[in-house]
């Protein structure tokens, strides 16, 4: 939350899109004079405090999709281009069902919902799934396990664990700590990337 207090910090990293889950609301994120501007916003969410942000620098621009599927509110596909390169982003932010703790099942869903979607070039998948391989339950049909199963079934690949050389469930690096406790550390943040594209990006997830 309150990403305009924190944006510094990525922004020294030269990014061309983030995505930012818990973020404010377009009308409510006023960054300080120097901090850097961003191209294009995106928002979406139903809590003016808490939701759905998408930003790019450089020459990037961010169109919504139309066929954004309410059913997997927070899985939101959206168009981002420069005019000399076009890629497709899934923005995401699990979010847990009301009758069930499963993090990952809006994903799964999402994800053979959006078949042409996934079939494309140049996809980006790219956000907070809150699940891991470390939690997959037996016969649960919407594992972590299975999400990146049919994703590399589709030449999709995690950028972290491909260019880091990581195995699924075992990573050295969280991106989240439980409570901010560093005894509790969990990786859960991910950035899924068609295959072929794999050597044109540079990642910290």
């Amino acid at each position: 939350m309150a990403f305009r207090k924190k944006a510094q910090t990525i922004l020294f990293e030269n990014p061309d899109i983030l995505v930012i889950q818990e973020c404010e609301c377009l009308d409510k994120l006023i960054f300080k004079d120097e901090i850097q501007k961003p191209n294009d916003s995106f928002w979406f969410g139903d809590n003016p405090h808490k939701g759905l942000g998408v930003f790019t620098y450089g020459e990037y621009a961010i169109s919504p999709l139309p066929d954004h599927n309410t059913d997997f509110r927070f899985v939101v596909p959206l168009q981002i281009s420069n005019g000399q390169i076009t890629y497709t982003l899934l923005a995401i932010w699990a979010q847990k069902p009301e009758t069930n703790d499963n993090y990952g099942i809006h994903i799964w869903n999402a994800i053979n919902y959006y078949t042409e979607i996934v079939s494309l070039d140049n996809l980006l998948l790219i956000g907070d799934f809150n699940s891991n391989t470390f939690w997959d339950k037996p016969n649960r049909e919407s594992n972590h396990s299975n999400v990146v199963a049919y994703l590399s079934k589709h030449t999709i690949e995690s950028t972290y664990h491909y260019f880091h050389n990581q195995i699924q469930g075992k990573e050295k690096d969280p991106t989240f700590y439980l409570y901010k406790q560093l005894g509790r550390p969990y990786h859960l943040d991910y950035c899924f990337v068609s295959k072929t594209s794999l050597r044109n990006y540079k990642t910290y997830i």
